[in-house]
């Protein structure tokens, strides 16, 4: 009987370790793993300091080139992806009517300056003669009435050769007119680029404010976006931005701070910011959407 006893007492001993054990492992396993929330992800340190924005890559030169005046195309002489020159011609409207008015301006200046040449010639007799006729009235040849007649002939010469003058500066600043509006007739680049759009065609007739062309440069890239105000004494002229494109993801580009508003605007609480790409430009075209990143101020 105390044999029987004994071995029981014994196996209620080892079902007692053994239950104890079985209870401490679960919390052991617990505390070796931690528990992360999915609702929660780590991020990496520098794109929690670090804003970003998006905004369109700008170039400064770039317009709508118009016409001056009412005309026909008459020919067309650049396409779009055309790069041109300041002062390529890139249409030309009819100018036939404006040609001949202008030959005629010309002639009328011609003819005009003639006639103060002929003014001026009989100015110098007139003036022999007033001298001679000083001469014989001082020898009591002549009365002096004949005297005044010469002095006041003249005169009056003085005054029709500084008539015929201005008819000279009239005229000369007509032909000049017919100088610039058949200048309008060549539809010109502004400036240095590539020609993104034509909007017209040969024979097309044409009204004085219609677009014809539009011309972009090419360069220097820049991206204008807005910022807290925040940011307003942390963004300094010189500052170099990191800028990438959605469109390269392997591309990195880097641009300097050229601009800074100098006030907030009091609706958005923003200032605006003026950067430009440095190096070259790569694949970027003006127009394409990039992407750029602000450190956040500490």
């Amino acid at each position: 009987m105390k044999i029987m006893r004994s071995n029981n007492s014994i196996l209620l001993v080892l079902a007692a370790v053994v239950s104890g054990c079985g209870d401490k492992r679960p919390e052991a396993s617990a505390a070796a793993v931690p528990r992360v929330s999915p609702a929660e992800p780590v991020l990496p340190a520098a794109a929690q300091d670090e804003l970003t924005l998006t905004a369109p890559l700008i170039v400064e030169h770039q317009v709508d080139v118009t016409a001056q005046r009412d005309g026909v195309v008459a020919r067309i002489l650049a396409d779009t992806g055309t790069r041109a020159r300041a002062g390529t011609v890139l249409a030309q409207l009819d100018d036939r009517q404006l040609t001949a008015n202008l030959e005629a301006a010309r002639a009328k200046t011609r003819s005009v300056a003639a006639d103060l040449k002929n003014w001026e010639a009989e100015a110098e007799v007139l003036k022999a003669d007033y001298v001679r006729a000083q001469r014989l009235f001082d020898e009591k040849l002549i009365a002096e009435e004949q005297l005044q007649h010469a002095k006041y002939k003249v005169e009056s010469d003085q005054w029709d050769i500084l008539r015929v003058k201005e008819q000279l500066n009239t005229s000369k600043q007509e032909e000049h007119s017919l100088e610039l509006e058949l200048e309008k007739t060549r539809i010109m680049a502004p400036f240095a680029g590539l020609v993104a759009r034509r909007y017209v065609r040969e024979g097309q007739s044409v009204v004085k404010g219609d677009r014809l062309f539009w011309v972009t440069a090419e360069g220097p890239l820049r991206v204008r976006f807005t910022l807290p105000e925040k940011f307003l004494r942390h963004l300094k002229k010189g500052q170099k931005l990191s800028v990438t494109s959605p469109d390269l993801p392997d591309a990195r580009h880097f641009s300097k701070v050229v601009e800074v508003s100098p006030v907030v605007d009091p609706a958005s609480s923003t200032i605006e910011v003026l950067a430009e790409l440095l190096g070259a430009r790569g694949d970027l075209r003006p127009g394409m959407t990039v992407v750029v990143h602000v450190a956040e101020p500490q």
